[in-house]
């Protein structure tokens, strides 16, 4: 049976990031993927946004992932020839309400070591963008969009000049543990077995489903999965904005915000539809027009000349929760040999956004974790 330094099962945004990380580590390292392609899953299904670090929790692992990762990914593109463009974006408060929730995003991105922000009124932020509407806004200046499939092309790249590969239509379809590393049984149209070293599960979606299938792994440690979707909507003609617009946060998400694609094209999203799936093989892509009528109402509290038919169904991409509706935000959790005592795995759950911004940080994260 052959045997391998460290495989890693999932080739987006994470995945790649960590298997380009082991390999320039000087590991054999070999990415198994299930699909026919890099990055079809969460990688391919979001909004390309380069995040700050504005929202989530000082000390989370989400908040010192996304900077320390926002801080390497700019470097890392412009070396790579990574298409990126770092426009900015605005936070908007639409009503007097909302300002001092603007206020604790504020403090919350001061605390989390963000720079580039400056606090706008009104007018002055519609001196930046006319057609906005609002009581106050906050600027920030490092926030960007990004070709995420280039930025996966990239990591493969450095992963295969390492002397790693990718094999795709691959899935593992189940681990043993042992006292020297893992048995896998790869499955596709030439299934084999090999020994691993290391295993790192970066499934997206799939990861509590692969992770059920590692013999050896109590089922304690292997979290529910919650899902939710969020749809897009494309707008009809030219943007009038150059940043990207978000309104203060709403539950399970960051609202119906604008973002641009790097040829200036508008969308709208993502909402939060909670999903009642069990299992991500079941989930349903399709936008339902339907709920156009509720993201022209959010549009319009900060871009009341929104016009009436100017949004078309777009895609739709599902976000891996750790929570479920009502409940408190979960963070990234990144499950290594102190969690679980298996020594050489680590699982990655619940790596939603801002993962992609993050991923080059939760590479290093996981190398830290298994000591390598």
């Amino acid at each position: 049976m052959d045997r391998i330094d460290a495989v890693v099962v999932g080739a987006g945004a994470a995945g790649l990031a960590v298997a380009r990380e082991l390999a320039l580590h000087g590991l054999e390292t070999l990415v198994l993927e299930a699909d026919s392609g890099i990055g079809n899953g969460i990688s391919s299904r979001n909004s390309e946004v380069i995040h700050a670090g504005l929202y989530d929790a000082p000390g989370s692992l989400k908040a010192r992932l996304c900077v320390a990762g926002r801080e390497a990914l700019y470097p890392y593109c412009d070396a790579h020839g990574v298409a990126h463009r770092r426009c900015g974006k605005l936070v908007v408060a639409a009503t007097p309400g909302q300002v001092e929730t603007l206020r604790s995003i504020e403090r919350r991105a001061n605390a989390n070591g963000v720079g580039g922000l400056r606090w706008l009124s009104g007018a002055e932020a519609r001196g930046l963008e006319p057609a906005l509407r609002g009581e106050a806004a906050l600027l920030s200046t490092l926030t960007g969009i990004i070709d995420s499939h280039a930025l996966m092309l990239a990591y493969l790249g450095d992963l295969e000049r390492a002397g790693g590969a990718l094999v795709l239509r691959s899935p593992l379809e189940s681990a043993v543990v042992r006292n020297d590393g893992f048995v896998l049984r790869v499955g596709g149209a030439a299934p084999l077995e090999i020994e691993a070293g290391v295993l790192v599960n970066a499934a997206g979606l799939h990861a509590q489903a692969l992770a059920r299938c590692i013999d050896g792994l109590a089922p304690a440690h292997i979290p529910r999965p919650w899902f939710a979707k969020g749809n897009y909507y494309a707008l009809a003609g030219p943007s009038p904005f150059t940043r990207l617009i978000y309104p203060v946060p709403e539950p399970g998400g960051l609202g119906v915000h604008l973002t641009l694609d790097l040829a200036g094209q508008a969308r709208f999203g993502p909402d939060v539809e909670w999903l009642g799936a069990e299992s991500p093989d079941v989930i349903d892509y399709a936008v339902d027009p339907a709920r156009s009528a509720a993201f022209y109402a959010a549009i319009r509290r900060y871009w009341p000349g929104l016009r009436d038919d100017s949004l078309a169904p777009a895609y739709s991409g599902v976000r891996p929760k750790l929570q479920g509706p009502g409940e408190p935000a979960s963070d990234f959790m990144l499950q290594g040999p102190e969690e679980h005592g298996i020594a050489g795995l680590m699982n990655l759950f619940g790596i939603e956004s801002p993962g992609l911004t993050a991923s080059l940080a939760i590479a290093s994260e996981v190398m830290r974790r298994l000591g390598l």
